[in-house]
C-alpha cells in the first residue's frame, strides 16, 4: 500500500472549506462541470460516476448493495440502491423492483429506468437528468396513482455506505446530527424492530459537510426527507435517505436534486500493485499501476532497498504502457533484474510502497495458515479453540432434519417434487451430524463445495506435498486445537474430516446430497460461534419450543438436508472420496476401502442414462456439470485402482475433454502417465488449442489472469487457473510456460485492480484484514481465508472495499476457493523454484 497523507480531524477538514487546503478545496458551482451521459448510460463528470441500475438486484439474494441508482465519488462508491422500495430500512431479503428496461431520452439528456413490483401491482419510472452544476435530478413517475393502502409504504430510498461516513456529521436543513460508528438506535417501541430515523422533516439533507471528499447534498421538492441508520435492523445495512411517496401521487412522486461536491481537478492516487508476499530472486518482477487517465503520470519508477541506514535506490527505470482496462489506464514497471535477497519498496510519483521481500523463501509460508487456522476455522461439527480463543463449540449436533418437497430456499437451495430419500420431511436422518465443512460466511455444508476441498487437498499432497502440522483433531471428542500439533499431518486430517460427512451422505441415502442448510432466515443471518447456531439438540415435535427431554428439543433450530439426487453431485463426490482413499490408505485402511467402494459404487450408477447437470442450488452450468464431472471421478478411479475399465472409460470421454476443456484440463493432465500414447497426443492438441483462447482472453486485461465481469468476484476462478496451468507446463513444458501460475499468485496476493492487498487474510506484508467471515460482525478476518476480492462494478467499476465487511461478493471466504488456493500456492512454489 502506498503510504497515505496523515488523515484530517474533523474540525481542520472544516477549516479547509474555507481556507481551501492544497488538494481539498472545494470546487464553486461556477468551475463545476455539467454531467453527461455516457455510451454506457451512466451520468459522468470529473470525479464522479452516476450509475444507473447498469447491475439489477438478484432474483436470488434479492438486496446485495449493487444495485439501482449508484454514486462514485471521487473513485469510491458511496452510494447504491436508489430506488423505489417498499421497506424504510430494507433487510437484504425484503421485496425489490424488477428491473425492465432503460432508455435514454436524447432531447433532454435523460436516462430514464422502468421498473416494478409485480407482486404489488406497483410499476414505475425513474428519470436521472444532470443539471447544470455538476448536479443531477431524480423524478419517480407511477404508471398510476399510489393507492392510500401503499402510503406510507412505498417511498424512494438511496443508501450511503457507512464506513464513509462514520465519525462525520450530517446537516438536515440546518439541524446537525453525527454518523454513528456502532448503530444505537432510537428504535420503535411497538416490537417490530424497526429503527426510527436519525434526522426527519426537513426538505434539505447534507452529508459530511466537513469532509469535500464524501460531501453530497439532497434536496427534495416533494415529500420530507429521513435519515436512517438501516445497521440498527440488520448489521448489513446502510445509512439509508429516504422520502415516502404520498398517496395519489403519480407524476413526480418523487422529485430530488443530488449535488455530490466535485473537489476541482479531482485526481485518483495512483495504486502501485505486487506480490505482497514479494519474489524468489531468480523469477519474473514486474509491478503495476493503475492510473487515473487525468493523473500526470510520470514515466519512470524506482526500486528502493530498506536498511539500516534508510532507503537507497538500486534501480531507476522507465515504466512500459499496459493499455486501458476498466476506466483505469496501467503501466508496468519491470525490476527483474533485481536479484539480491532483502527488503524493498517501490517509489513513483512521490510515494513509496509498503516493503516486500526477495529471497529465496517468499513463498515458504503463504499457504499454511489457509490449512492450519482457516479450514480448521470451518470444520463443522467440532469444537475448534486457538489458545485462549474459542472460535466455536461443537455445532450442529442435531443435524439433521429432511427439507420439504417444492421448496425454494431463500439462499438458492430447491427441492423439487421427489425427496430421493427414505425419510419424510420434517423427520430427523440419523447420522449425518459427522465431518464437514462449513461452507462460507454462513454455515451450511455444500456437498459439491466439500468434495472440492477434499480433491484440492489430495491433489496438494500428491503433486507438491503438505507435510505440515500444527492443529490438533480429534473426531471422537469433537475438539480441535489450532497451534498444538499432533504429530499428525493437518491435511490428512481435513481430508478424512471431509470424507466422513461424504460418506456418511452416502451411508444414508446411497447418493450424494445436495446440502445441509437452516430453515428460517433470521437463524441463517446468525453471525459467531457456530456452535450457538442450534441448541445441539434432535427436534421432537411433540414437545413445546424451548423445551427439552434427553437429546430432544422442541425448539425447531435443526438444519434442512436437502437430498435431491443428482448425478453431477454423485460424481464429484466419487472423485472426492477415489482421491480420499489414497490419502488415507496408510492412516486409515478400513476408511481409505469404505471411501474407495462407495466411489465405485456412486461412478458406476452413473454410466448409464441422461447426467443430469446442476447441482440444486444454483444449477452451475459447466464447472459442475456431470460429464466434466464424470471426467473428474474417471481419472481419480482411475490414478486409486489403474483399472482398465476407467481407462477405456477416459478414451470414451474423450470428446467430452474437448469440449470442457477449461474445467477437465487438470484431470485430463493427471491420467496421461497411464494413458497410451494416443491419448496424450489427443491431450496435447486440446492444450495447444486451450493456450490459443487462453491468450487471446487474458490479452483484455494487463494481469495475466482470467478476471470475472459477473456478480461474484473471481479470485476463485484465478487460483484455479494458476494450478491448472502448473499441470499443464509440468506435462507439456514446450506448449506453456509457467508465468501463467505465477501472475495467478501475484494477483491473489496483491497485483490486482483497485488496490494492492493480498486477498489471503494475514498473507503478505499488507492483506485483506476486514472480510465477510463468521466474525464480519466485529470488522475482522479469519488468518489464512482468500476473499472474492475485485469485483466489476458495471459498466466499468473495479472495486474492492477494505473497510466494510458485508459486501459478500467482494468479502466472503469460501471453504473451496481457499483449499484452491492451497493448491495454486503449491503450484507457484514450484514455479518459482524452477526460475531460481
Amino acid at each position: 500500500m502506498l503510504k497515505a497523507l496523515p488523515a484530517l480531524s474533523a474540525s481542520v477538514a472544516l477549516c479547509a472549506l474555507t481556507i481551501g487546503l492544497p488538494g481539498l478545496a472545494t470546487a464553486s458551482r461556477a468551475d463545476a462541470q455539467a454531467l453527461s451521459v455516457s455510451p454506457a448510460e451512466t451520468l459522468e463528470g470529473r470525479g464522479l460516476s452516476v450509475i444507473i441500475d447498469q447491475n439489477q438486484f438478484s432474483p436470488i439474494f434479492f438486496d446485495e448493495k449493487n444495485a439501482g441508482i449508484q454514486i462514485v465519488l471521487h473513485g469510491e462508491r458511496i452510494a447504491t440502491d436508489g430506488a423505489v422500495r417498499l421497506d424504510k430500512t430494507p433487510e437484504q431479503w425484503a421485496p425489490v423492483p424488477a428491473f425492465l428496461g432503460r432508455s435514454v431520452d436524447r432531447a433532454t439528456n435523460t436516462v430514464i429506468v422502468r421498473s416494478a413490483y409485480k407482486a404489488q401491482d406497483l410499476g414505475y419510472r425513474v428519470r436521472v437528468t444532470p443539471e447544470g452544476d455538476g448536479a443531477f435530478r431524480i423524478a419517480v413517475d407511477l404508471d398510476r396513482p399510489l393507492p392510500a393502502a401503499m402510503a406510507g409504504k412505498a417511498g424512494f430510498n438511496l443508501d450511503f455506505l457507512p464506513s464513509s461516513y462514520f465519525g462525520k456529521t450530517f446537516l438536515m436543513d440546518a439541524a446537525g446530527g453525527l454518523f454513528p460508528r456502532h448503530p444505537t438506535g432510537p428504535m420503535a417501541k411497538d416490537g417490530s424492530g424497526d429503527p426510527l430515523p436519525l434526522a426527519s422533516g426537513g426538505h434539505s439533507l447534507t452529508l459530511a459537510p466537513e469532509d469535500p471528499l464524501t460531501r453530497v447534498s439532497i434536496t427534495s421538492d416533494t415529500g420530507p426527507l429521513s435519515l436512517y441508520d438501516a445497521r440498527a435492523r440488520a448489521q448489513n445495512g446502510w445509512f439509508v435517505v429516504r422520502s415516502e411517496i404520498a398517496a395519489g401521487a403519480k407524476d413526480d412522486a418523487i422529485v430530488w436534486h443530488v449535488r455530490p461536491n466535485l473537489v476541482k481537478d479531482w485526481v485518483r492516487q495512483p495504486v502501485v500493485s505486487f506480490n505482497q508476499a514479494g519474489y524468489t530472486p531468480g523469477r519474473a518482477k514486474v509491478a503495476l499501476i493503475e492510473l487515473d487517465p487525468n493523473f500526470p503520470a510520470p514515466r519512470e519508477a524506482e526500486l528502493v532497498r530498506l536498511g539500516s541506514d534508510g532507503e537507497q535506490v538500486v534501480l531507476h527505470a522507465a515504466t512500459r504502457p499496459r493499455g486501458r482496462y476498466t476506466r483505469y489506464d496501467y503501466a508496468a514497471f519491470d525490476f527483474s533484474s533485481v536479484r539480491e535477497p532483502g527488503v524493498y519498496a517501490i517509489r513513483y510519483a512521490g510515494r513509496t510502497t509498503n516493503p516486500f521481500r526477495i529471497a529465496a523463501d517468499a513463498y515458504a509460508r503463504i499457504w499454511q495458515t489457509s490449512l492450519d487456522t482457516f479450514i480448521a476455522e470451518q470444520m463443522d461439527h467440532m469444537g475448534i479453540r486457538e489458545q485462549y480463543r474459542v472460535w466455536s463449540a461443537p455445532s450442529h449436533l442435531d443435524d439433521a432434519r429432511q427439507a420439504p418437497p417444492n421448496h425454494v430456499h431463500f439462499d438458492g437451495y430447491r427441492m423439487g417434487p421427489n425427496l430421493d430419500s427414505p425419510f419424510k420431511p420434517g423427520e430427523h436422518i440419523p447420522g449425518l451430524a459427522v465431518g464437514g465443512f462449513q461452507d462460507a460466511g454462513d454455515y451450511d455444508i455444500q456437498t459439491p463445495e466439500n468434495a472440492q476441498v477434499v480433491r484440492d487437498l489430495v491433489w496438494a499432497r500428491e503433486l507438491y506435498g503438505l507435510d505440515w502440522d500444527e492443529t490438533s483433531v480429534d473426531e471422537t471428542l469433537r475438539a480441535v486445537e489450532i497451534r498444538k500439533p499432533d504429530g499428525i499431518e493437518d491435511a490428512v486430517q481435513q481430508i478424512r474430516h471431509g470424507t466422513l460427512q461424504l460418506l456418511a451422505q452416502y451411508k444414508v441415502f446411497g447418493h450424494a446430497i445436495v446440502g445441509i442448510i437452516d430453515p428460517a432466515l433470521r437463524q441463517y443471518a446468525h453471525l459467531g460461534d457456530a456452535g450457538s447456531q442450534t441448541d445441539g439438540r434432535r427436534f421432537d415435535a411433540t414437545l413445546k419450543p424451548g423445551d427439552g427431554r434427553g437429546d430432544a428439543s422442541g425448539t425447531p433450530d435443526d438444519r434442512w438436508a436437502f437430498t435431491t439426487d443428482l448425478p453431477a453431485n454423485n460424481l464429484a463426490v466419487a472423485g472426492a472420496l477415489a482421491a480420499a482413499s489414497r490419502a488415507l490408505r496408510a492412516s486409515d485402511p478400513a476408511m481409505a476401502d469404505e471411501a474407495l467402494a462407495a466411489a465405485k459404487a456412486l461412478w458406476a450408477r452413473q454410466q448409464s442414462g441422461k447426467i443430469q447437470s446442476g447441482d440444486g442450488r444454483d444449477d452451475s452450468a459447466s464447472p459442475r456439470s456431470a460429464e466434466a464431472a464424470n471426467v473428474a471421478a474417471t481419472v481419480e478411479l482411475l490414478l486409486t485402482t489403474r483399472d482398465r475399465i476407467y481407462a477405456d472409460t477416459l478414451r470414451r470421454l474423450q470428446p467430452v475433454i474437448a469440449r470442457t476443456f477449461a474445467f477437465t484440463a487438470g484431470p485430463a493432465v493427471r491420467a496421461l502417465p497411464l494413458m497410451d500414447a494416443r491419448y496424450r497426443a489427443a491431450i496435447a492438441d486440446a492444450v495447444r488449442a486451450f493456450k490459443t483462447r487462453t491468450d487471446r482472453d487474458l490479452s483484455s486485461n494487463p494481469f495475466g489472469v482470467p478476471i470475472t465481469e459477473g456478480s461474484w468476484a473471481g479470485s476463485n476462478q484465478v487460483v484455479s487457473f494458476g494450478a491448472t496451468m502448473h499441470l499443464l507446463h509440468g506435462a507439456f513444458p514446450e506448449i506453456v510456460g509457467n508465468d501463467y501460475t505465477l501472475n495467478a499468485i501475484d494477483y491473489v496476493l496483491g497485483r490486482h485492480p483497485a488496490n494492492n492487498l493480498s486477498l489471503v487474510s494475514t498473507v503478505g506484508t499488507a492483506s485483506k484484514l476486514i472480510g465477510y467471515g463468521h466474525n464480519r460482525a466485529d470488522y475482522s478476518f479469519i488468518p489464512g481465508g482468500l476473499v472474492p476480492g475485485v469485483l466489476i462494478v458495471k459498466p466499468d467499476l473495479p472495486e474492492a472495499k477494505t473497510d466494510w465487511p458485508f459486501l459478500w461478493f467482494e468479502n466472503e471466504y469460501t471453504v473451496s476457493t481457499t483449499s484452491a488456493y492451497i493448491l495454486a500456492a503449491r503450484a507457484a512454489e514450484a514455479s518459482a523454484a524452477e526460475t531460481r
